[in-house]
Parts: structure tokens; C-alpha cells; sequence
């Protein structure tokens, strides 16, 4: 990979400020095993670098072409595969779901009580495509999320509603299909499983497995040649270790990349957080966002396909402090709105932060990535520490960044 940061508009001098931050705040201090920054501009790669172990046990160090658990940065290219069908004219945003799986009908909305005791009601309104898009359809995560509860949550238990091995998308569909809404969609944002079920509508609409979809209609015409729902035996030792922070702060192995789960394939392709990947194909992607859907000589998708999915659909144009319900998320909320499938930045002021008119997302084990088509801009962070509430990596490597460019 060529690195020109002069040529992209940045002060290399600045950006070396990362490794310094890096290093000194999470390296040395053993809060982190390792990480990996990529970042671009104007097309042109600025920085890319590696640091610290992907396995801290074995004493690997990071190396370029390591394979990370991305979890919900997942969730960003199931909404762009969604939207190629949409774009297709096979359905509209404000198509009913049981347009297209027929038992998502009749949905009950939860008044009050529990379990058996549980008080519901008809929805007021129809849950559509756009609703699961955009979080606001009334799901909930089914209390797997650290620290979140909702009083819905024991019903996703009691149906068995999982990601887990064994489960497939029509049984994941079917299942989902029968909780009650947290709220009528469109009234609220809740963080939720409903871009698993966009994964299973990709699938309903276009007639092909998930998995197939991605790879034949996206990850092959972008090159993304590690990319996946499981890594292959051939590519086992280029999966790091997967770490949480422990009561005490010290770095606790969660997940082994020689016994992982990951290394065998789904029964369910989790559309919401399943995928591997690398930062150099992450890359990919992201230049195909940056370049309006085109990538080489193939067009992925529309360029105003793209324009509307990173719009703010919250309704009247809120941001997610104005909407949002349970406090775990990928973002903050203040300034912050959301599209289809990924949060933007509608006011620096209120956000705090440099990026109108961004978007992005980030995964459970802290990975993170942005796009600026202002600037002309994207970043990629990569490491694996649950949960990635523990540290605001993007807002300080996004300082960092934008403090850097010189023109």
C-alpha cells in the first residue's frame, strides 16, 4: 500500500500524533492487546499502521492482514445490500415487512407488566422496511446487549430468539416475528436485531442465501477476498483474540482465535453483527462509498441511493437524544441523527464534534469507521475489546485526523 499523506491533504508530522496517543494511552498501559488506523483521502491512502499483539497470549504482534470480528460494522453492508434490491424496485421503504414474510403481521405493542402478566395492544401503525432500517421499528435486542433491559426482553427468551448456532433466517424471521414492539414504529430508536432481519429480507426478496448475495453481488466485484461469516481453516492463524475488560481493567480473554466459534460456518448469517473482516477490505468498501457506489468499472450501487440512506430519516428531523430510548448504542446521541444504516453528525455544536454530514458506525469489540464526503475522507479503526463503550476511540482519533489536514 502506497502511503502519501502531503498528497491527501494532511501533515504526516500530525498524524504520527496517533501512534504516540496509541501507544502511550493503550498499549503500554495494557488497556488494549493491539489496534490497526487506516486512513484516505481524496482517494489517496494517508496513513495505515499496526500496533501492539493480535494475541497477547501467544505473543503474535498485530500484523496488516489480520482478520477482526467486526460485529455491527456488519450492519452498515447489510443495509447497503438491502437497498441494491431496493433500488431494483423490489420493494419500498414504506412497504409493510409482511409484504415480504407474511407471519410479520398483527403486531402487538407492550402497555405494561411481564411475562405472563404482560399488557399489550394492536400497533398504531405498520412496521415497514424503513423502520427496520432505520432502529425505530419497535425491536429491542432481546437483552444480549451489556447493561440494556427492556421489559419486552423476556419474551425474545422465552421464543428462544437467537443468533446462535442452529438457528437459520426463516426460524430467526418466524421467532422475531411473534414478540411484542417496544412502541409503535417510527415513535422511537432502539438499538435492536432488526438488521438481522434485513439480512433475512435481502434473502426473501432476492431468492438467495444471504451469504450468497453478499459475496456474488458485493464482496467479490469489490475484492474483499477476506470477508466473511467464518474464517477458513487456510486463514485460521490470521484471526486475533478477542478480548473484554475485566472488574479490575485488566485485558481478559474472551475469545480464542484457535477455539473461536468463528472459525466454523453459521447456521445463521447474522446481517446485524456476523461478518470478519480485514481493514484493508473494510477499505474497499468504504471507497466504494466514497466514490458513489462505484468501484472500478462496476457501479455496487446508485450514488443517490447512497445520498438517501445517509440523510436523517428520524422523524422531523430529531436527532437521537430527541428519540432515542436505552442507552447502549454505537454513537452518542446528542447532534447525532440516523439513516438507513448508519448514524450521521447533524450538528458539531450539539455533537461536539468536526463531520457534518458524515456517517458511520462501529461493533462491539470497539472497531469503528467513518466516512466524510465533505472532506472527502474515511477512517478505519480496527482492535477487539468488549464492549466498546469502555473507550471513545473515533472521537479521539477524529480529533486527531481533522487537526492534521493542512488544506
Amino acid at each position: 500500500m502506497h502511503i502519501d499523506a502531503a498528497a491527501a491533504g494532511f501533515s504526516s508530522d500530525k498524524l504520527q500524533r496517533i501512534g504516540e496517543h496509541i501507544n502511550q494511552r493503550y498499549i503500554e498501559p495494557k488497556k488494549i492487546a493491539g489496534c490497526q488506523i487506516l486512513i484516505a483521502r481524496k482517494g489517496i491512502h494517508a496513513y495505515f499502521e499496526s500496533f501492539g499483539h493480535m494475541d497477547l497470549e501467544r505473543q503474535r504482534p498485530m500484523q496488516d492482514d489480520t482478520i477482526f470480528r467486526i460485529y455491527s460494522m456488519t450492519k452498515p453492508i447489510t443495509s447497503v445490500a438491502l437497498m441494491m434490491l431496493y433500488e431494483e424496485g423490489r420493494f419500498q421503504l414504506n412497504d409493510p415487512v409482511s409484504k415480504f414474510l407474511p407471519s410479520w403481521s398483527n403486531h402487538q405493542v407492550w402497555v405494561e407488566g411481564s411475562g405472563d402478566d404482560m399488557v399489550t395492544r394492536p400497533a398504531n401503525t405498520t412496521l415497514t422496511v424503513r423502520h427496520l432500517l432505520c432502529h425505530t421499528s419497535g425491536l429491542s435486542y432481546g437483552g444480549i446487549l451489556e447493561g440494556e433491559s427492556q421489559p419486552v426482553d423476556a419474551a425474545y427468551q422465552k421464543l428462544g430468539v437467537e443468533r446462535s448456532q442452529g438457528e437459520t433466517t426463516a426460524t430467526f424471521a418466524e421467532k422475531l416475528g411473534q414478540v411484542p414492539l417496544r412502541f409503535d414504529p417510527g415513535e422511537k430508536w432502539l438499538y435492536s436485531l432488526a438488521t438481522d432481519l434485513c439480512g433475512c429480507l435481502v434473502e426473501a426478496i432476492s431468492g438467495q442465501k444471504f451469504e450468497d448475495f453478499l459475496q456474488q453481488r458485493m464482496f467479490t466485484p469489490l475484492g474483499m477476498v477476506d470477508t466473511a461469516f467464518y474464517v477458513p481453516a487456510e486463514k485460521a492463524d490470521r484471526l486475533a483474540a478477542n478480548y473484554q475488560r475485566a472488574a479490575d481493567k485488566s485485558l481478559q480473554l474472551l475469545d480464542d482465535p484457535q477455539t473461536s466459534a468463528f472459525l466454523q460456518a453459521p447456521s445463521f448469517p447474522s446481517g446485524g453483527g456476523g461478518l470478519l473482516s480485514t481493514s484493508h477490505d473494510y477499505a474497499k468498501f468504504c471507497e466504494m462509498l466514497r466514490q458513489g457506489g462505484r468501484f472500478g468499472d462496476t457501479q455496487i450501487i446508485g450514488s443517490r441511493t447512497l445520498a438517501l440512506m445517509t440523510k436523517n430519516h428520524l422523524g422531523g428531523g430529531r436527532d437521537l437524544a430527541g428519540m432515542a430510548m436505552g442507552s447502549f448504542s454505537e454513537t452518542a446521541y446528542e447532534g447525532v441523527g440516523f439513516g438507513l444504516g448508519f448514524a450521521t453528525t447533524l450538528d458539531e455544536v450539539s455533537s461536539g464534534t468536526m463531520g457534518a454530514g458524515d456517517y458511520y458506525w462501529g461493533g462491539a469489540a470497539s472497531t469503528i469507521f467513518w466516512g466524510d464526503p465533505v472532506e472527502d475522507l474515511y477512517v478505519i479503526f480496527m482492535t477487539q475489546l468488549r464492549p466498546s463503550s469502555t473507550f471513545d476511540f473515533r472521537g479521539q482519533i477524529k480529533n486527531i485526523v481533522y487537526g492534521a489536514i493542512t488544506d
